[in-house]
């Protein structure tokens, strides 16, 4: 059925396109990997223009959401290639797919090479019209499509942001759902591909907020000075074993009204946090997304979760985003903040997302949700304090176990 159908778009392909190549030299081909069929030509740019999109969806049946990065119009190597392209450069590796199933008027998906089609369409509007090297695949599944947009994008510069949410989008729309419904992502926007202040969150940011939140629920309230609790970060760019875990073990995972609730409290508090800045003059640029550094909501998320069966604390937790005459996060004191042995460079909390930091963080938001007078200058000086001390605190609890357990030997 499959060769059957492929030959088919094959010859539809070199009908509507008019490759250089043509009878046995144009040949269908098999990704030996994949099973994915495929052919390698040269076509000229008005064919590619005419027949190309690179309007591509990751998946077909969720057409709102790009497999492609975006177009980087400013970049000073793509300003060269449109430059190579009026000189009538020709182009290689341009990755497609043949397919009428949607935007029939335009059956080239592009999938890698979206900066030389845009330079090659710039190019053909002034006259410029030549010969680019293409690889078309056909019919296509699921798992092949996902494989063949992630190969053609991957190379030293990519974002470890988009991969993630390519793969992300490959395994179910579910987290990027979530996010939209707890406000984390506005309705119909997908995750960003290269993270930046200010912006769209990234797939790391949302799996590490969850992450954190169920392994907060771990922590016991009596043992909270004896246990670690350094909140984790998402991988980027690979396979993230523990949300694979995660999303084993907890089948309720999207519907844990928990989670939800705290995911919203969190919106609010970022909104908070702007709001907090919004028309002032003068304001360090990181102050106004504070909330959004990794390391502060890694935190926050990881004592939102330990405290999810304590109301009177997780309320006060929830309730810092209400800080009247300062902003909840209070950037200015936090910027402040330093132990006796940081380093002379050290920028004070809210900067770095090292596990230092993440655990400093955990012990200032435990602190505030214990007595609900928000983030101080002392409360700060104490996080720390109270945070090399638990390493210390932990470390003779590993040596004392060890030692009861070979008495037990």
């Amino acid at each position: 059925m499959k060769n059957g159908s492929t030959s088919a778009l094959l010859n539809e392909f070199a009908a509507e396109c008019e490759p250089i190549e043509s009878g046995e030299s144009l040949r269908r081909l098999v990704d030996e990997r994949t099973g994915a069929h495929y052919c390698e030509c040269h076509i000229k740019g008005s064919k590619l223009i005419r027949h190309g999109t690179t309007d591509v969806p990751l998946d077909p049946e969720e057409p709102e959401y790009r497999a492609n990065r975006e177009i980087e119009e400013d970049d000073v190597a793509f300003q060269e290639m449109k430059d190579d392209a009026r000189q009538k450069r020709s182009f290689s590796n341009i990755v497609a797919e043949w397919t009428k199933e949607q935007d029939a008027d335009h059956p080239l998906k592009i999938i890698g090479g979206q900066h030389r089609f845009g330079a090659i369409k710039e190019a053909l509007e002034q006259g410029v019209d030549v010969l680019h090297g293409i690889k078309v695949y056909f019919a296509l599944d699921m798992q092949q499509r996902y494989d063949v947009q992630l190969i053609s994008n991957t190379n030293i510069d990519i974002s470890g942001d988009w991969i993630d949410r390519v793969q992300e989008s490959y395994k179910g729309p579910e987290l990027r759902e979530w996010c939209q419904s707890v406000g984390l992502l506005p309705a119909g926007v997908d995750f960003t591909s290269s993270f930046q202040r200010g912006g769209r969150i990234s797939v790391r940011f949302a799996r590490t907020f969850i992450i954190n939140y169920f392994d907060g629920t771990a922590v016991k309230f009596d043992k909270f000075a004896l246990t670690e609790t350094t909140p984790s970060l998402s991988p980027s760019g690979g396979r993230d074993k523990r949300w694979d875990e995660l999303k084993a073990e907890r089948h309720d995972i999207w519907t844990d009204a928990s989670l939800v609730t705290a995911a919203r409290e969190f919106v609010a508090l970022g909104r908070a946090q702007r709001e907090a800045f919004s028309g002032k003059r003068g304001v360090k640029s990181d102050f106004p997304d504070k909330a959004m550094n990794i390391a502060v909501m890694a935190a926050w998320a990881f004592v939102a979760g330990m405290l999810r069966n304590n109301a009177p604390k997780l309320k006060h937790h929830f309730d810092l985003r209400l800080a009247r005459g300062k902003d909840p996060l209070n950037a200015g004191a936090l910027a402040k903040g330093q132990h006796k042995s940081d380093p002379d460079n050290y920028r004070g909390l809210g900067y770095r997302t090292d596990a230092k930091e993440r655990g400093r963080l955990v012990e200032l938001f435990y602190l505030q949700a214990d007595n609900g007078e928000g983030i101080t200058p002392s409360a700060i000086d104490l996080a720390i304090q109270e945070y090399h001390i638990k390493l210390l605190r932990v470390e003779a609890e590993k040596t004392r176990e060890k030692a009861q357990a070979k008495k037990k030997q």
